[in-house]
């Protein structure tokens, strides 16, 4: 009697086969080692207590590899640790779950986490190890983008809540408990300089200087034109003064106060229409406005107004909703400025959705705040390797792709191992990706390994 529906039958062997299912994931693994990440890991990255063990750099790769492929936990490492052929295709063997879990709780701090005050929101300030992983982050954009002509960043800054039933997990605003990291995507290049793990009690804008400037400083000394933009979680006098006086353009979200909404709601404002949708109008005007901690002596800040009115009017009262843009451009036009401060939604925003739906940030894996801190930082260093890959080595189709689809198409191809005359081959059938198109990629990463060694890595800063 036959096993299912199917005219076929599944058995199992007593020997692991020269096969694997991800033959296409070994890319993501000389992705990092075109980058170098090998040595920068050993030189930020020190975390072990004795010689013996896996080195940091195989943890790294291990989390890098479980969530490219489509793994949520630790425990997922498993999965990727039966696949022999791919093993071999790697050239060394992956860390158990309890080695990763040892890895991961290196990163945190009992002791600074006992100071967490009974009550209110409190950021606590990164440990040694943490800071390990964002040098080591910092390294790895820098390394990306050094023999390119990267010399304009817009930096998008922005908060996400995500869900944890952890038992030190906090409540957030949306009702739920969990945690509300910040992080700070490079627009043009899609890469993540900076980030900041938080509890889900700490508001949004809570220190939210510390974490632009961190990402400013990250930047590579090619970049001579610096862009900033936020929501109004970023409406904070000394990010305001910060931006100002390092000579960022930005825009930013105003937080609409009774002040600001008497200024917009003034009869004689001239609104001109910026769209035209199908329930609403939106509208933008020219808003003078200074706010009163704004000092005198100081360059003024351009208010751009938007008015949103549904075109089916309303009984009662006006239904005209109010927001404010906040800039230090004067030169675009208002409709131009606009659009341009809601580019964000296409960048920062769908960085949270990848990396919490395609990637593993929505599945923290610990109690231990230190060790979802370093989860999270090693997703957003995961998506860097990922853009690296879409970017400099994949065919065009891919320069947009999420994970999901480079797992349908890249990373799942299966593949014969066979080793003959010393030469480890891996035979590929007919996968979506062609077998030209993995050995142009392999070699393009070549490329950039070389490319940096000659340009003697690591980048200036």
């Amino acid at each position: 009697m036959g096993q299912g529906l199917l005219p076929f039958v599944f058995e199992a062997v007593s020997q692991p086969m020269d096969l694997t299912a991800y033959a296409g994931l070994t890319l993501v693994s000389e992705t990092m080692l075109a980058l170098g990440l090998d040595q920068v890991i050993s030189e930020h990255l020190w975390l072990r207590e004795r010689e013996r063990g896996y080195e940091e750099f195989d943890k790294v790769q291990a989390v890098v590899l479980v969530q490219a492929a489509g793994g949520e936990c630790i425990e997922d490492v498993r999965v990727l640790a039966r696949d022999a052929g791919l093993l071999r295709l790697v050239g060394r063997s992956l860390p158990s779950p309890d080695a990763m879990h040892d890895f991961l709780a290196a990163f945190h701090d009992e002791a600074q986490i006992a100071e967490r005050p009974a009550e209110g929101a409190w950021i606590p300030e990164e440990n040694a190890a943490l800071q390990a992983l964002a040098a080591v982050n910092t390294e790895l954009v820098h390394r990306a983008v050094k023999h390119l002509p990267a010399q304009r960043a817009t930096l998008d800054l922005d908060a996400t809540v995500i869900e944890s039933h952890k038992r030190d997990a906090l409540p957030h605003y949306k009702g739920g408990r969990g945690y509300q990291p910040v992080a700070v995507l490079w627009a043009e290049q899609d890469l993540v300089l900076a980030d900041q793990f938080r509890d889900g009690n700490v508001p949004a804008g809570m220190r939210t200087l510390e974490v632009a400037r961190r990402a400013v400083e990250a930047l590579p000394r090619t970049v001579r034109e610096r862009c900033f933009r936020g929501d109004s979680a970023c409406y904070d006098e000394a990010l305001l003064k910060y931006l100002v006086r390092e000579g960022i353009a930005f825009t930013i979200s105003a937080d609409m106060t009774p002040e600001l909404r008497r200024a917009c709601t003034q009869p004689l404002t001239p609104w001109e229409l910026l769209e035209d949708r199908v329930t609403e109008n939106v509208e933008v005007a020219e808003v003078e406005f200074t706010p009163g901690d704004w000092p005198k002596h100081a360059a003024p800040l351009r208010y751009v107004g938007l008015r949103i009115r549904p075109k089916q009017g309303h009984l009662f009262a006006d239904p005209a909703k109010h927001l404010a843009v906040v800039s230090n451009r004067w030169d675009p036009a208002m409709a131009d400025l606009i659009r341009w401060h809601w580019e964000k939604a296409g960048t920062i925003e769908l960085l949270h959705d990848v990396t919490k739906n395609d990637l593993a940030a929505g599945v923290l894996p610990s109690g231990r705040f230190g060790a979802n801190a370093a989860w999270y930082r090693l997703t957003l260093l995961t998506y860097n390797v990922l853009t690296v890959l879409r970017q400099q080595a994949l065919p065009e189709r891919f320069r947009q792709a999420r994970p999901k689809r480079l797992r349908y198409e890249v990373f799942t191809v299966p593949a014969e191992i066979r080793l003959h005359a010393r030469q480890l081959t891996a035979r590929l059938g007919a996968p979506p990706l062609t077998v030209e198109e993995l050995i142009a990629a392999r070699g393009h990463l070549r490329d950039l390994r070389t490319a940096l060694r000659a340009a003697n890595a690591p980048a200036d800063r």
